[in-house]
This record gives C-alpha cells, structure tokens and sequence, in this order.
C-alpha cells in the first residue's frame, strides 16, 4: 500500500501546473522587463516556500543578490547570496529556480536556509528593518 501511495503522490505532483501565481501578483509582473520578472518571480515564490513549509519562518522580504550577484539563464536564476527577512531578522538563503518562457510561473524551487545575519553587518550590506 505504500508504493501505491507514494506513486499516486509522485504522479499527482506531475499532473499538477506549474506553482500557481496569484493574479495580481502576475499582473504586476508582466509590467516588468524579463531579467527582473525572472529574479522577482523567484523572489516571490521562495518567500512564498519558506512561508508555508515548517520551517517556522515567516519571510516577509527576499532579496536575490545581496552576499553575490545571482547567476540567470534563459528561464532560470541562481542565487547563491540571497537573503530574506523573517520576524525582523535576516538570514542567508541559497535557491534555485526554473521558471516557463515567460518568468513568471516557477516551475521548480529548491533552497537552502543559512544562517541569521548578524545586525551588525546589517548596514554593510543595506539590510533594513
């Protein structure tokens, strides 16, 4: 019976569409040129991740580019020093992302949790409450 369920999960997960994006939030999107709405749709859906698995983080900010600048390909984006603000601190973040042609829905998201970046290195890297 556990092979069966397994396989129904594996199987569900395929005929599932890409990670859906709220309508305003893709209208908002679409106004932007193509390397941005990469890196915010990224952006975006790694907040929105982190948010709803149990990691007990509540992001409320992500952003792609602070410790190093993220790597983009044609429908993808590395983005080995990013960070994201939960409950008033900030910690490192590693992702990567595959999205469609357009760069608006995430087809595939996989992160790394790093460390609390301590507050006084905040201003060196413009962090912010």
């Amino acid at each position: 019976m556990p092979k069966r369920l397994l396989l129904f999960v594996s199987l569900a997960s395929l005929a599932a569409p890409a990670f859906a994006v709220d309508p305003a939030i893709k209208k908002q999107l679409e106004k932007l040129d193509p390397s941005t709405r990469l890196e915010q749709s990224c952006d975006t859906e790694a907040m929105s991740r982190i948010n709803n698995d149990s990691t007990g983080f509540k992001p409320d900010k992500v952003i792609a580019y602070t410790f190093k600048d993220p790597i983009p390909g044609d429908n993808s984006l590395e983005a080995p020093g990013a960070v994201f603000r939960s409950k008033g601190d900030w910690y490192h973040l590693s992702y990567n992302c595959i999205t469609g042609p357009q760069h608006i829905n995430v087809r595939e998201l996989k992160y790394e949790i790093g460390d609390k970046v301590p507050r006084e290195k905040w201003d060196k890297y413009y962090l912010y409450d």
